[in-house]
């Protein structure tokens, strides 16, 4: 291959590889397109970063706790994403999408109350969760095993914060401030959990699913109170004093939908691990969790680009500009199906040496990556279309799609798993991705006028 096939010639005889041109161009760019390059940037940079610590804590901890230690701090903590992740009852999302609208319409009163509102209802709603959750498991402990029980009861400590920090996220990415809403949850709570855990380990602590759980709470924490300074300090900067108004029904309106889609994904993402622990000991579900979460990092892609489009879309959308419109979901496609590409095929280049820093035994889960890898690749070649719906006001349906797709989800997962184990949990979730994919793009063409497909942009 010739020189002038890789560099491209610049004015002045300077030369660039094409992506680092790319990448520089979306940095200067200007104007709303450049805006949205650039969170794109930031939040794919923030997730990469994430992924990182998130992969160094998840073998460290798999080192030193073994794999059935492992996989009971692995499931306490699937709880804590699932409650936490419902007990903002789907305002973090309904941030994105009201305070945009709020903005351009200049209803500052209601904007104000949102924000304080959604957060104080956000942590009631988590305590009371919390307290529900420790009667349940004080009246039916013996059932799940006395090696889950004080996991449990610790995880549900995590679950105020950890909601508290899920609806910030909402709020930055509402606001277009994608570090202050990315790098607490995604980059500060694993360094914390990590700096935690090597801190129990210094000092002699058992490396057993109590101790890290008990980490987690330290880090959850800690990371929340972070982001809670950081939100408050850009919010008194954009955001005016005065009266505040709260129309929780209006926002509960909204947002229910989107609580609907936000557990289904949840169900999506954590439902295969819930049930092959039913049926597998914790070891399997240890290995089951390294192989898929490590998949699943070619997701970080469609959530870097959705995060930092969707308040473009629903200010779009609320200014009727249906061209500008048009154009930014093209973008948005594009920019989430090809990086997903080249990211599936990196990581299933070395995904076997990445099982391998976990134990020597988490190798055997590899296939799970291969066929993990085509659901996500479906599913990205829609681009961001959860996000996209959500905004443009088709919650409901989008909510219909994924109960139908987190039901198929459960119903393969009960079916599969009793016989094939992970492999089965596997092919359930990739089914259930491939299905969920195909039903928001009929929605959006139908509904919306709207082509997300990436294979008919390329034709068109």
């Amino acid at each position: 291959m010739q020189r002038d096939t890789i560099l491209a010639a610049e004015p002045g005889g300077r030369t660039t590889v094409p992506l680092l041109r790319r990448v520089r161009d979306m940095i200067v760019a200007s104007g709303d397109r450049g805006q949205v390059q650039r969170d794109a940037l930031t939040a794919f940079l923030v997730r990469v970063a994430s992924a990182a610590l998130l992969y160094l804590t998840q073998v460290v901890l798999a080192r030193w706790m073994g794999g059935y230690e492992f996989g009971i701090y692995v499931l306490a903590w699937t709880w804590v994403l699932i409650l936490g992740g419902l007990s903002h009852l789907g305002l973090s999302v309904a941030m994105i999408r009201l305070l945009p609208a709020y903005s351009e319409s200049g209803q500052s009163n209601l904007l104000r109350g949102l924000l304080r509102g959604g957060r104080l209802l956000t942590i009631g709603v988590a305590t009371v969760i919390a307290a529900i959750g420790i009667a349940g498991i004080m009246l039916f402990g013996r059932h799940l095993g006395q090696h889950m029980v004080w996991p449990l009861y610790l995880a549900l400590f995590c679950l105020p914060m950890f909601a508290l920090t899920d609806l910030q996220d909402g709020i930055g990415r509402g606001r277009g401030w994608m570090g202050v809403a990315l790098l607490p949850p995604y980059v500060l709570r694993p360094l914390f959990l990590l700096a935690a855990m090597v801190a129990a380990h210094s000092a002699g602590l058992p490396m057993t699913g109590v101790t890290a759980v008990s980490a987690a709470i330290v880090a959850t924490w800690l990371a929340a109170i972070v982001q809670t300074i950081l939100v408050q300090r850009r919010l008194a900067k954009e955001v005016d004093p005065g009266p505040r108004q709260y129309d929780f029904k209006g926002w509960l309106t909204t947002s229910l939908p989107l609580l609907i889609i936000y557990g289904c994904e949840l169900i999506l993402q954590n439902g295969d691990l819930v049930i092959l622990s039913m049926y597998e000991s914790p070891a399997e579900v240890g290995k089951y969790f390294a192989a898929a979460k490590t998949m699943a990092l070619v997701m970080f892609v469609h959530y870097a680009v959705g995060s930092a489009i969707a308040h473009r879309f629903a200010a779009l959308h609320a200014r009727g500009d249906r061209e500008q419109l048009k154009a930014f979901v093209k973008d948005a496609v594009h920019w989430t199906f090809w990086p997903s590409l080249a990211a599936a095929c990196a990581i299933l280049i070395v995904g076997k040496p990445l099982l391998w820093l976990f134990s020597e035994d988490f190798t055997s889960a590899y296939p799970v990556m291969f066929i993990l890898v085509l659901g996500f690749l479906i599913r990205a070649s829609m681009g961001p279309a959860e996000f996209l719906l959500n905004m443009l006001g088709e919650q409901t349906l989008c909510a219909a799609v994924l109960v139908v797709t987190a039901v198929l989800n459960i119903a393969l997962n009960f079916a599969l798993v009793p016989r094939f184990g992970i492999i089965g949990a596997a092919i359930a979730t990739s089914v259930a991705l491939t299905v969920a994919a195909i039903l928001n793009y009929l929605v959006a063409r139908r509904r919306l006028e709207l082509e997300i497909s990436i294979f008919n942009n390329l034709l068109r």
